[in-house]
């Protein structure tokens, strides 16, 4: 083919070249996040979350282990209240749930009973229920006889809720002669809550056989001390003083006059001086020490039955005799000569006693002595 043959021939067409696609260099930052919007959207996620929570009472902080207390609603009660005089129902008014349920000191309206344990005193239980020893006795003269030394464990006794009479009604009896005879006024009867008096109208024909307080009321009571007077020149024999008695000299140790604590201990741990009660109740554990508050001569050393088990008496033959009593062993014996500080025995919780003390008289003549008057 000539060379204007080629040159005639029709122009070869270019085919288009397929293009390669773009590959972004990893290197090339895309375009940065908003995380204002993250944090906003995160937060209304949570809120949203809780409020379904609280709407389902759930409590995710809850442990696995908490124990679930079931309340039977069948079980409750559902006690109608009464209305308010002005018509307003009580309860639709709001009430302050009082969480403090101690009971102030002297507001208790009723009597209570207790159950006496080993080791109890008269005197304890007093302190105990804020009331005087006196005013359990007259609450309990069937069972104790106005005798404060003696308790017996397991006896139940009555606790008045104040101190006074807790005085059983009997038919007849009136609110005026009921308050003379116990040395109170007919008020403090008639306004005593526990006794459920109307104030304005104080009719008292339903108190039979039913114990009403007597506020502030006494009575004479009967003394538990037996006289014991063996002593040199008193006459007495061994049968009338006792198993512990014996004849004595007609001489012996003269005392000084002058007392000393027949224990260590200086104060009580049960009863005081009183007219039922002519000693005192020293604190003196079972075993502790007893010495002669002054020189004399023994004129009793053994059991007495008449409450004050193992008993020694002194006769300082000076006048003075002195009781130790509820000992639980004896040193001496009926007619030793004892001195000032000499021990004499130890002390217990024998005949009418509970709890270890030491029951002390002073005696002059025939009449008692009380030690708070010539103990140092």
């Amino acid at each position: 083919m000539s060379r204007n043959a080629k040159n005639q021939e029709a122009p070869e067409v270019e085919t288009p070249k397929a293009e390669t696609p773009k590959v972004e260099n990893p290197k090339v930052s895309r375009s940065p996040i908003d995380w204002g919007t993250v944090l906003s959207w995160g937060v209304t996620g949570l809120m949203v979350a809780g409020l379904i929570l609280v709407l389902l009472k759930v409590n995710p902080f809850k442990s696995d282990t908490a124990v679930t207390e079931n309340i039977d609603q069948n079980q409750s009660l559902n006690i109608p209240l009464p209305s308010l005089a002005s018509g307003l129902p009580v309860d639709e008014l709001m009430r302050i749930a009082k969480i403090d349920t101690t009971v102030p000191e002297g507001v208790r309206q009723f009597a209570v009973k207790y159950t006496v344990q080993p080791g109890d005193s008269l005197f304890m239980i007093a302190k105990i229920y804020g009331v005087t020893a006196e005013s359990i006795l007259w609450a309990n003269y069937d069972l104790l006889n106005d005798d404060p030394t003696f308790l017996k464990e397991g006896w139940v006794l009555t606790i008045p809720p104040t101190n006074g009479i807790y005085y059983k009604w009997k038919s007849g009896d009136t609110i005026e002669k009921i308050a003379e005879k116990y040395h109170t006024d007919p008020e403090s009867i008639i306004t005593w809550p526990g006794n459920h008096l109307d104030v304005s109208n104080p009719v008292t024909d339903n108190l039979t056989d039913v114990n009403v307080m007597i506020p502030g009321g006494y009575r004479d009571m009967v003394s538990w001390i037996q006289t014991v007077n063996f002593a040199p020149r008193s006459g007495a024999t061994q049968s009338i003083a006792g198993p512990g008695g014996c004849i004595t000299p007609e001489t012996g140790p003269v005392g000084a006059g002058f007392f000393q604590w027949p224990t260590a201990n200086h104060y009580l741990s049960g009863f005081d001086f009183a007219s039922y009660h002519l000693g005192i109740d020293i604190a003196a554990g079972e075993g502790s020490a007893v010495v002669a508050s002054d020189a004399g001569t023994v004129v009793y050393a053994g059991w007495n039955d008449s409450g004050y088990g193992n008993l020694v008496a002194i006769d300082h033959n000076n006048g003075y005799k002195t009781i130790y009593a509820h000992l639980s062993q004896l040193f001496v014996k009926c007619g030793d000569s004892v001195s000032s500080g000499q021990m004499i025995a130890l002390s217990g919780n024998t005949g009418k006693s509970t709890g270890g003390h030491l029951h002390f008289e002073i005696r002059s003549g025939s009449s008692f002595v009380n030690p708070w008057t010539v103990l140092p």
